[in-house]
């Protein structure tokens, strides 16, 4: 499972080895507990990678071949690709701009596009 948080500063990708059924649940359940609303709704997240990272044409052709209706890899501009996910939006509100996305690939994707996100953020603090 892939989970990405959104804050008011940025986002972080992170591979979690747990089913999106169990972890949503227990974030209910947590919430619930809490006494704190919680909205969870289907939705897409899109994040950048820059185009000339090693291995995006790897990731383009992984997910032409699998995945297509979960993961969309499209070119944004000279710079940039947009990677959009479909899956699951979980936050306070609805309409809130920081919360949690969710969603399930197949394992192989996820790991690649893991790594790829964390040689991007590599990248960016050595100001390649």
């Amino acid at each position: 499972m892939l989970k990405l948080t959104y804050t008011e500063t940025g986002f972080h990708l992170e591979c979690i080895n747990q089913s999106i059924e169990d972890w949503i649940q227990t974030r209910v359940l947590l919430s619930l507990r809490a006494g704190q609303s919680l909205c969870v709704e289907p939705s897409t997240a899109s994040f950048l990678l820059p185009v000339d990272l090693p291995g995006v044409e790897v990731l383009k052709a992984q997910t032409k071949c699998s995945d297509k209706e979960i993961i969309t890899v499209c070119v944004c501009d000279a710079e940039y690709l947009e990677v959009t996910l479909r899956g699951s939006w979980m936050s306070s509100t609805c309409d809130e701009a920081t919360g949690i996305f969710v969603t399930t690939i197949s394992d192989r994707i996820e790991f690649f596009l893991h790594k790829l996100w964390q040689e991007a953020q590599a990248c960016i603090s050595a100001e390649c």
